[in-house]
């Protein structure tokens, strides 16, 4: 029988998907060419916004109407966030964030039994579901190193719904890098809902990235987001001497007020924002610093808008992700008078315009100079990948897929260097 994974949401699920996919493999199953030709559907999907739980259950819909007669298996956030919903949408399997690890033995249950499986554990205090890839899907290969979120910040639901942090076991980590290696990824993303928080028998996240910079032919070291507060002094030390390590952090700010950070439960102000920006750029003065802004969050005035417009312009990112504040039932920020709709889509647009100058300005510091780009995707005549700090490089020539070239960066294209 054919499968087919739809994964919503973030890099964590991505992950999660890449697993569920290997084990239904090993499990005798097919993976599908396409959606429309599998037997088995099975849905991951994502909460941390309205929006993420209104395309999820569009999804559904679709499938259930387009693919009557596939096996529909729903999991994840939206699934532990919205359970009483799904049940009433008659799906054979489903399941919030605990045991998709399992996902094959249910679905061999059903097709040999039409044995329903559907569960919810709304327990916080989780062990780290154990989950190890030996390949994944794209030329960067992630590896989750860690669950669950202790935050708590005002407006996200996601510490309701993945749990206590737990994280995985240090020595599990560096033996599937290992084998993710030897199946060819030269660049590894670590992830997790709290990555920075990972925490194992006395390793830290610093230890894990040291460690991993010991296999011979890992040649780059990614983060997927940390929080500032933990780039401690032990992280700036790797920052240093680490060249594996690559030119570019996504350290989400949220909001550029302090008046609406201290409402959002965030554990940081202004002036400790900026004087880490400023440490790690004396550091490495071209590196690539993406984060995440929420506009229109409850009591945002024009005033903290600008504030934030003007702090976010002065701290130069190179990418801003802009989000409208999405109300998640259950939270604190839940309670609070909400800015209208209007409003919130006038600073999204405010804040995406500063995002394009911003990133312009970053990419023209490397027109005419020499870069390394890792190959993504080939085909016939482009090849597309990413350098070191994410810059996005598109090259008129096939060049085989997960090796680093050297090349010319140009503004509106790539040439290898003769």
């Amino acid at each position: 029988m054919k499968f087919w994974i739809e994964t919503l949401g973030c890099k964590v699920n991505s992950y999660e998907s890449n697993y569920m996919k290997e084990s239904l493999l090993k499990s005798g199953f097919l993976f599908a060419d396409n959606m429309s030709s599998a037997d088995i559907i099975i849905v991951n999907t994502c909460t941390v916004t309205n929006i993420a739980d209104n395309k999820c259950l569009k999804l559904i819909r679709r499938i259930k109407r387009e693919a009557p007669n596939a096996l529909l298996c729903v999991v994840g956030c939206s699934v532990q966030n919205n359970y009483e919903t799904y049940k009433k949408l008659n799906i054979p399997i489903l399941l919030g964030n605990k045991d998709k690890s399992k996902i094959s033995t249910y679905i061999k249950n059903y097709l040999d039994n039409k044995e329903l499986y559907r569960y919810q554990d709304n327990n916080r205090d989780l062990p780290f579901e154990e989950m190890t890839l030996d390949d994944f899907e794209h030329a960067r290969a992630y590896i989750k190193i860690e669950d669950g979120c202790d935050n708590f910040c005002s407006y996200c639901i996601i510490p309701f719904v993945r749990g206590k942090i737990r994280c995985k076991d240090f020595n599990d980590i560096i033996k599937e890098a290992k084998n993710l290696v030897k199946n060819n990824h030269k660049e590894i993303v670590l992830t997790g809902i709290n990555t920075g928080a990972y925490l194992n028998n006395g390793h830290d996240l610093v230890d894990v990235v040291n460690e991993l910079s010991k296999i011979p032919s890992l040649l780059r070291i990614r983060l997927s987001s940390v929080e500032v507060t933990e780039l401690n002094a032990k992280f700036m030390e790797m920052l240093k001497v680490n060249p594996k390590f690559c030119d570019h952090l996504h350290i989400p700010l949220q909001s550029g007020s302090n008046t609406i950070l201290k409402l959002m439960n965030r554990k940081y102000d202004m002036d400790y924002f900026f004087h880490k920006i400023e440490e790690i750029r004396k550091i490495r003065p071209n590196i690539s610093i993406t984060t995440d802004i929420i506009v229109g969050f409850p009591k945002e005035t024009e005033e903290c808008f600008m504030e934030t417009y003007h702090n976010a312009q002065k701290l130069k990112f190179s990418k801003i992700h802009v989000f409208p504040y999405s109300k998640r039932d259950g939270t604190k920020a839940s309670l609070l008078e909400e800015v209208s709709n209007l409003v919130k889509k006038e600073r999204v647009q405010k804040l995406l315009d500063l995002s394009k100058k911003l990133e312009n300005a970053y990419e023209e510091q490397f027109i005419g100079k020499r870069v390394e780009v890792l190959i993504e995707e080939a085909q016939d005549n482009i090849s597309i990948g990413h350098t070191s700090n994410y810059l996005k490089v598109i090259i008129p020539k096939k060049l085989k897929r997960n090796d680093i070239y050297e090349v010319e960066y140009e503004k509106s294209c790539d040439k290898i260097l003769n």
